[in-house]
């Protein structure tokens, strides 16, 4: 089964401004994605990285449903030094620091698609083994091969 780990930006882009085509249809997908967390279609992977940055959400709302996603992961990957590591290694790259913990994250777990609404993060992320998609690209993709 796919393993997927969605980034902050996946789990709150439902509280962003949807009057914007692009976020509706990220939205779109991403009620999808939970859909299939839901139907237990897919494997969510969850990490530290997530839970601690979810901490520092100022909204409640926000905060209060990405726990209970992140309670719907199957795998989780706590931090620790060689996630440390690799994060410094990737923020050399030019990947901002809390995003380096979650693709060092998503890589040390092995999930197959690392998700975010985040452009460019997934530019950064091309040159990595790890596979990096916009929610939407991911339905898409997921759609091509059934």
């Amino acid at each position: 089964m796919i393993r997927v780990y969605l980034d902050t930006s996946v789990y709150n882009r439902p509280f962003d401004d949807q009057t914007q085509k692009k976020i509706a249809l990220e939205t779109e997908a991403v009620k999808l994605i939970f859909q299939m967390i839901e139907e237990k279609s897919i494997i969510l992977v969850s990490s530290e990285a997530l839970e601690l940055e979810n901490r520092k959400n100022p909204y409640l709302l926000q905060k209060l449903i990405m726990s209970r996603y992140l309670q719907k992961a199957t795998l989780y990957q706590p931090l620790n030094l060689a996630i440390k590591e690799r994060a410094n290694e990737l923020t050399q790259q030019g990947i901002k620091q809390f995003d380096a913990y979650h693709v060092a994250c998503a890589e040390m777990i092995q999930t197959d698609y690392f998700l975010t609404c985040d452009k460019r993060l997934i530019s950064r992320c091309q040159n990595l083994s790890l596979k990096t998609l916009n929610p939407v690209n991911f339905i898409l993709e997921l759609c091509d091969e059934n």
